[in-house]
This record gives C-alpha cells, sequence and structure tokens, in this order.
C-alpha cells in the first residue's frame, strides 16, 4: 500500500520523487521547504539502512543527522530519533498516533528513540514539523 522507491539502481530525480509522494506530495513540499529555509538544513539524496527502507532524504545539520524521509505511495515517512527528553516536551502537543509512536519508539542507547511518522494528513504533518523544531531546537509550530 505504501510502497517505497526501493530500486537502489535507478536514483529518482527530485521531481521523481516528490511525483511519488502522490496524494501528500503537496505536504512533502511544504516540509522540505520547512526544512531548508526555516531550520537552514541541508539534504542529500540516498539509499540507506538497507532494501526494505529505499530512497530517501537526509537532512542534516553541520554533518549531524536530523532525520530521513522517505517517499511512499502516496505518502511519507519521516525518521528521527531523540532523546526522551525532547519527546517528553512535545508529547502535549502531538496527536493520539504520534503519541503512540513515541511510547512504543525503537529505543536507543541511555535514552531516547527512532519513531517512523507516516504522513497521511494534516496533523501528522503538523506533528512532524513539532517533532523537527525540538530535534533543532526551534520553536514549536504549535
Amino acid at each position: 500500500m505504501y510502497e517505497r522507491l526501493l530500486d537502489k539502481n535507478h536514483q529518482p530525480s527530485d521531481e521523481e520523487y516528490i511525483a511519488y509522494c502522490g496524494l501528500m506530495k503537496e505536504y512533502f513540499i511544504e516540509l522540505d521547504s520547512f526544512l531548508l529555509n526555516e531550520l537552514q538544513l541541508q539534504k542529500i539524496m540516498r539509499f540507506p539502512y538497507g532494501n526494505q527502507y529505499g530512497w530517501s532524504f537526509k537532512y542534516t545539520s553541520k554533518n549531524k543527522l536530523v532525520c530521513d524521509i522517505f517517499a511512499e505511495k502516496d505518502a511519507f515517512t519521516m525518521m528521527l530519533r531523540l532523546d526522551d527528553n525532547q519527546y517528553n516536551q512535545v508529547l502535549p502537543f502531538v496527536s493520539k498516533k504520534t503519541q503512540n509512536l513515541i511510547q512504543n519508539k525503537y529505543p536507543c542507547g541511555d535514552a531516547g528513540g527512532w519513531i517512523h511518522l507516516r504522513v497521511l494528513n494534516q496533523k501528522e504533518y503538523n506533528d512532524a514539523k513539532n517533532l523537527l523544531c525540538i530535534k533543532v531546537k526551534h520553536e514549536l509550530q504549535v
């Protein structure tokens, strides 16, 4: 249903990547612009983590990973890691779905962990922005 761009031998153009997001492409365009222009991040396309993940845009600040965004058929998924303190800061401002993702995060190190937030509507788009703001110590978008 939410197939990703999995052909490692064909790096999609930016236009192909955006078009693949289909129904969510406008949200991706807005989020990409927010990441690049407001948060001042850099991005590169890559094929990370193995064949099941597919192509992503990697967003960084001073060579430090902020998130990966994976294009999916009519959606996109943002993968990021926060520490427990950062998750606790954003928890009251995100949807129940995102709260559940945070409570069931994949643990990493002493504290915090990874979540994969699939954006399918305005509420999840807003959640993605707020998680990113916490990650880069920017004012929340609530």
